[in-house]
């Protein structure tokens, strides 16, 4: 049994399709079972990293896991719901952890990279006895679909940071570089999976994309610098977490950056942006 946590997310609902279309016995953590809507053959269990008491059945009988987390960072002293992800798998004698992380890991000394070095320690220290995978990409390609509801009103997008390119990742192709890593541990068991998709785009470029797909004339309005932070306080991250953001997303460019790894680990090209929206079309 294969439990996907984050099942009802980007890249876990992905993942739970992938493996009950091949044939694997899936099981689906979900805070909310009852509304979960998944393929035939998968099978919905409540979850929730918040409360450990309810990991213990949803963990019964697994062989492999994959871990994610959305706990916000800064929002705990550490990573508590990644840690007790990682205690009940040990706990049920989960021999398979494919972690979902983010791109660079825990580089860095910045509040976000202390978190997500705890977060990964949790699943790769040699005693919790996993055969474990990293995943670490930039980007999703989905993260364009909070755009939908300014787009069901009109034309026009307010999009932060709107000329600062990435090279996002479609969560199919997460999902299907996850897949294998639960099922067999021999190719990627020790493995740091640092991930992109085939292009580097910035959110403008991505709505023009986006634009052509629906046949639609498609607008950005930028969002100040000011108005971004505010709203990243407002979502729940600390200030010096917002700080780190400004940092990483103003100066850094290794988001930007067009990696090899996907297509390698894939054996094909990985999607591009526009056959993301052309498969997600409707979801505008």
């Amino acid at each position: 049994m294969i439990l996907v946590t984050g099942a009802t997310g980007h890249v876990g609902s992905e993942l739970v399709r992938h493996l009950a279309a091949a044939g694997e016995p899936v099981r689906a953590m979900t805070r909310r079972p009852a509304e979960a809507r998944l393929p035939a053959g998968a099978e919905a269990v409540y979850g929730d990293a918040a409360d450990p008491a309810s990991l213990e059945a949803a963990f019964a009988g697994v062989d492999g896991v994959f871990l994610m987390s959305a706990q916000v960072v800064g929002t705990a002293p550490e990573p508590a719901h990644d840690l007790a992800l990682a205690a009940a798998a040990q706990r049920a004698g989960v021999s398979r952890v494919v972690k979902l992380s983010t791109l660079d890991g825990g580089t860095g000394d910045d509040p976000i990279a202390r978190w997500q070095r705890t977060a990964e320690a949790a699943v790769t220290d040699p005693a919790r006895g996993f055969a474990w995978t990293l995943l670490r990409p930039g980007p999703f390609m989905s993260n364009a679909l909070q755009w939908a509801g300014q787009l069901r009103a009109g034309d026009e997008v307010a999009i932060p940071f709107a000329d600062r390119p990435a090279a996002s990742i479609d969560p199919a192709d997460l999902a299907e570089i996850a897949a294998p890593a639960l099922t067999s541990t021999a190719e990627h068991a020790g493995a740091t999976y640092e991930l992109s998709g085939p292009q580097s785009l910035t959110p403008t470029e991505e709505l023009a994309i986006l634009g052509e797909v629906l046949r639609r004339d498609l607008r950005v309005r930028p969002v100040p610098t000011d108005a971004a932070r505010a709203g990243m306080a407002r979502y729940g991250f600390p200030p010096e977490v917002v700080d780190a953001i400004m940092r990483r997303t103003l100066d850094g460019d290794r988001g930007a950056e067009v990696l090899p790894t996907a297509e390698k680990v894939l054996g094909r090209p990985a999607r591009t942006f526009a056959q993301w929206a052309r498969a997600h079309r409707e979801e505008f």
